[in-house]
């Protein structure tokens, strides 16, 4: 996939003809150049590569066309004519599966497109990017039948721009409130005109063999009569993502995501519920467990569970060294770290740069000297294995970046789309949206890297000397996490021998960004990827995490009445 600015226009009109391909090659090979060039480049020539970029494709085609159209002819009486016109289309196809108890419960496999269409009136700096102004969404014709296409676009963008007229008068009354803007930053960041345009993604699975390798993972149930409930599904979709915008941009990108999650939950003898749900998450079908290893991992998980009812429970208070494989830390990178490098825009009126906890946190420290995090959404493998938080174009048609956002332990970037932020006027390609919806600043791919990564042995032997200092007799290992940063497998490590005992029914105290920045005094050199599903895939690649102090309590929860009978027969 080549990615073209404006300045390369009349070179991407031969290139989409199959023709200058050395002189692409050249070009290409000179950024200096081509960024000194791009600002004397005409919106015209935009367009001739804009429509070059599409030919072949229908909706594409149909697109740009309903585009040019809407910037030409989009003008009704008393309401200003539009500066800004996009279209995003995301062509989804989804297979989803689910079993339980040995047997399929779900099958279905979904083919749509999804339009979603931004009409701007007033101008960068103050627009009506507000309310009901932030665009309208649609269902598109599966067909590339130009008229069906062109007739479903032309509706979306009449009512927003008839909802934009409307956003920016009620935005311009809100503002008459403030004597002056507390937060004076532009609505809407310009952003380079681009063409990058890649082959579209399809799916290719053996639905038919992955639903009876849910049905035989399920049915593992029958082994063990003390779990309630098993189930397991699978969800693949390939997602072609296309943009057009009045700037001239053109985009096609396609991603695919397989997943895999198995999910048990029994209860213990005092009515405590127990449960977990193993993920698997890929980029490339062939990285998914084969069948017996997925077997092998529904065993061991069915295993844990049972495991987990005979565990002695917390009840005493712990303060004290809690290491955190790189399973777990995953989460807490993901929660306490990725949520809060967000430059969200904070509320119509308020001064604030952003929100979330890191608000007020720019350049100062938030993690340990020795702790670097950046989000790369160009990086598509780490140590062989694939992230589907990688792109190479954001859904507001930026170009991917790589962002350093915490430098030697200090805050020192926020990730942000097209809607800026005091301090951060333009984008860094951090834009993102599920289908439909409306984009703002995401996660891609965030590494949290080391100066002074040591061995999960070096770790455990540290864990087991410090509280052997301290006189007790263990220290907490956290194996996975689940809701809220809760432990799900949590083991006491014995300061005498190392060896481990699983507990349950435990919480952390103060597990927040002061821990991260004061108590986190080590990490390891065990990075594990994480891909996670959500409005946009993410992944998180973090090593193990020790801290020398947190609290770690009872939960204070209620038990569940257990069944008032037993569950019925396994044989017929």
């Amino acid at each position: 996939m080549k990615i073209l600015h404006l300045t390369n226009a009349p070179l991407a009109y031969r290139r989409f003809s199959g023709l200058m391909i050395a002189a692409s090659l050249a070009l290409n090979a000179a950024p200096g150049r081509a960024a000194a060039e791009e600002s004397k480049a005409a919106p015209d020539a935009a367009m001739v590569a804009a429509h070059a970029a599409a030919k072949g494709d229908g909706l594409l085609e149909a697109l740009l066309t309903e585009l040019d159209r809407s910037k030409s002819q989009l003008k009704i009486d008393q309401v200003q004519a539009p500066y800004y016109v996009e279209y995003r289309v995301n062509e989804v196809e989804d297979f989803g599966a689910e079993a339980a108890f040995g047997a399929l419960r779900e099958n279905q496999h979904i083919h749509v497109r999804v339009l979603r269409v931004v009409v701007r009136i007033g101008d960068y700096k103050q627009d009506s990017y507000f309310g009901r102004g932030q665009g309208e969404s649609s269902i598109l014709p599966l067909d590339n039948d130009p008229i069906a296409l062109r007739h479903q676009i032309w509706l979306a963008t009449d009512d927003a721009y008839k909802a934009a007229g409307q956003a920016l008068a009620e935005k311009q009354a809100a503002m008459k409130q403030f004597s002056a803007d507390p937060n004076p930053v532009d609505d809407f960041a310009k952003a380079q005109q681009m063409i990058a345009v890649e082959p579209t993604v399809s799916l290719k699975v053996d639905e038919a063999a992955w639903k009876k390798t849910l049905e035989d993972a399920t049915g593992l149930y029958k082994q063990y009569p003390d779990v309630q409930s098993v189930t397991a599904s699978a969800r693949f979709s390939a997602i072609n993502e296309y943009l057009v915008n009045s700037e001239g941009t053109v985009t096609r990108c396609g991603k695919t995501t397989y997943s895999v999650q198995l999910s048990s939950s029994a209860q213990a003898a005092d009515g405590m519920r127990l449960s977990r749900s193993p993920a698997f998450m890929v980029a490339r079908a062939e990285e998914l467990p084969t069948r017996d290893a997925l077997m092998g991992e529904a065993k061991k998980m069915l295993e844990t569970v049972v495991a987990l009812r005979q565990a002695p429970i917390v009840e005493e208070e712990y303060r004290g060294p809690v290491l955190f494989a790189a399973d777990a830390a995953d989460d807490i990178v993901a929660s306490l770290i990725g949520q809060n490098v967000l430059g969200q825009k904070p509320q119509l009126g308020k001064p604030n740069r952003t929100t979330g906890a890191f608000a007020t946190s720019y350049k100062t420290r938030v993690l340990p000297n020795f702790l670097t995090v950046v989000d790369d959404p160009t990086m598509k493998d780490f140590h062989g294995k694939s992230l589907v938080g990688s792109y190479a174009v954001d859904s507001e048609g930026v170009k991917a970046q790589a962002v350093n956002t915490i430098e030697n332990g200090v805050l020192s970037n926020y990730l942000i789309g097209r809607q800026s932020i005091r301090d951060f006027p333009a984008s860094n390609g951090h834009g993102r949206a599920a289908p439909g919806s409306i984009p703002g600043p995401s996660l891609g791919v965030l590494l949290v890297k080391s100066t002074e990564a040591q061995s999960p042995e070096e770790l455990k032997k540290r864990v087991m000397q410090m509280v052997t200092d301290q006189g007790r007799p263990y220290a907490y290992r956290v194996e996975t996490l689940g809701p809220g940063n809760s432990p799900r497998l949590l083991y006491r490590v014995y300061a005498k021998d190392g060896h481990e005992e699983l507990v349950r029914g435990a919480v952390f105290n103060e597990l927040d960004i002061r821990a991260l920045r004061s108590d986190l005094m080590a990490v390891g050199n065990d990075q594990l990827v994480s891909n996670r599903a959500g409005g946009a895939p993410t992944t998180i690649i973090s090593p193990s995490l020790l801290f020398d102090e947190l609290e770690v309590k009872r939960a204070d929860t209620s038990k569940d009445k257990l069944p008032d009978y037993p569950a019925p027969p396994l044989k017929k």
